[in-house]
């Protein structure tokens, strides 16, 4: 957008220089071709008054001097022609000086204008690149009858660079102009655009923000045109509403999960109390609301987790790595035995600090962990591999179950999204989820893979702390 500003006052300076300019250049060309033609026309009209009686006596001598003295001092060669047109008096061949050729068709219009009794006109504007000669007849008059003609062809050279001249002058001066209109129009484009320029910031980082958990940036009264400052306002007072609406939504899950909680835990005693209290028929219903129950159960605590996550807990925190990796991978190591399943870990870590919200390491773990267990069949394995590259910790989880289809990569970090395949699986579809907004808060990254071998390979990235 700022270069389209400066384009266009650029533009309008570059027309109005344009309108002032190539009047005042022509006008520049006009003057200087009016004052040679004034100059010269003087001179030949001196001439026609003393051809006067050198005509009458027929005593060319009388003038050839002078004629010739003119031509070798201004290079300017001069004829006097009788009434019949022909030659009478000539300043002759003058080394340097132009030739007078009285067969061109421009001098023998002048001629024959002249032997009509018509003076000299002026003629076009005097251009740069027109290089013609000014042809110049004056009749010579005795008692009101033409006895003859005096013809000088004056070179323009000299006036034509004059006009080149000029006109460079005057284009310079107009690139001089455009240049400082366009420096002085460089800081008043910073100034209307500043306001816009917060306002794209400030917009492209609204949804990661809000998403986060973090303060939305304020566009505020950063100068710039009073409507766009106006827009600003308005900016920040859409994007608070936004962030207080989706941090009240948060609350809210986090409260109510919070409050089922304890509501469910007492229904699921009651359930579990009444084994053997009820009827032989109904046991089996019995059972299966004991399963829904658990599985709500699972569920409060997926809403639980998230909402935590996405909450953020707290600013970004240094965090060592190796040791966190050790105890969760201890951890769930039982679990993985439980199961027949061998977990193991592979990779140097020792010294690598990460950037990571509080616990936030512990979360990826424990999330990415119960996935790869929850779908490895018994008698293979689950494996938690690092390693530090540009500047990211690559932190990943590999299994051995039946993986995605390569179609559901992109959504398997949706929340409450599962595969059709593992429907029979228990799960709330959050854990991805979890992860994804964990890792956001840093500017991590999540990728999803299928190795070859089978199963599922999730990698996360961690920006690392020198």
């Amino acid at each position: 957008m700022r270069a389209r500003l400066l384009a266009t006052v650029l533009s309008l300076v570059v027309l109005l220089v344009a309108g002032l300019g190539l009047p005042l250049a022509m006008s520049v060309a006009s003057s200087t071709g009016q004052s040679l033609f004034l100059d010269r026309l003087t001179d030949t009209a001196r001439f026609a008054s003393l051809a006067q009686r050198p005509l009458l006596e027929g005593r060319p001598e009388l003038l050839t001097a002078e004629l010739r003295r003119y031509t070798e001092v201004y290079g300017i060669p001069v004829a006097v022609l009788n009434q019949d047109g022909r030659p009478a008096i000539s300043s002759g061949d003058v080394p340097g000086a132009a030739r007078l050729n009285l067969a061109e068709a421009a001098v023998a219009t002048q001629v024959q204008a002249a032997l009509a009794g018509r003076h000299p006109e002026p003629g076009p504007a005097l251009l740069p690149w027109a290089e013609e000669t000014l042809v110049l007849a004056e009749p010579v008059l005795i008692d009101g009858d033409v006895r003859g003609v005096v013809v000088t062809a004056s070179p323009t050279a000299s006036a034509r660079s004059n006009v080149a001249l000029w006109w460079a002058f005057i284009a310079a001066v107009g690139v001089l102009a455009c240049v400082l209109a366009l420096l002085a129009a460089l800081p008043l484009v910073r100034w209307i655009l500043r306001p816009v320029r917060r306002l794209d910031e400030a917009t492209g980082s609204l949804v990661e923000a809000v998403v986060s958990g973090r303060d939305v940036v304020r566009v505020g009264d950063g100068g710039g045109p009073p409507e766009l400052r106006q827009l600003g306002r308005s900016f920040d007072r859409m994007a608070g509403s936004v962030a207080e609406a989706l941090a009240a939504q948060r609350a809210f899950v986090a409260d109510a999960s919070h409050q089922l909680r304890n509501p469910l835990t007492a229904l699921k005693l009651r359930l579990v109390n009444l084994e053997g209290q009820v009827d032989p028929d109904a046991e089996e219903h019995r059972e299966a609301a004991v399963a829904e129950a658990a599985r709500l159960n699972q569920l409060l605590d997926g809403l639980l987790a998230m909402a935590r996550a996405e909450a953020g807990a707290g600013e970004p925190v240094a965090t060592e790595v190796a040791p966190v990796v050790a105890a969760r991978v201890a951890d769930w190591s039982v679990v993985a035995r439980a199961r027949g399943v061998r977990l193991w870990t592979e990779g140097d870590l020792e010294g690598v600090r990460v950037s990571s919200p509080p616990r936030g390491v512990d979360a990826v773990l424990d999330a990415l962990l119960d996935n790869a267990l929850k779908f490895t069949a018994e008698d293979s394995e689950v494996v938690v591999s690092a390693r530090v590259t540009g500047g990211m910790l690559r932190l990943s989880v590999r299994d051995n179950g039946p993986g995605l289809r390569a179609e559901e990569l992109e959504r398997a970090t949706d929340r409450f999204w599962r595969s059709s395949a593992h429907q029979n699986v228990p799960g709330s579809g959050l854990g991805l989820a979890i992860v994804a907004r964990i890792v956001a808060r840093v500017d991590g990254t999540l990728e999803l893979d299928l190795p070859d071998g089978g199963g599922l390979r999730v990698t996360v990235g961690f920006p690392v702390i020198p």
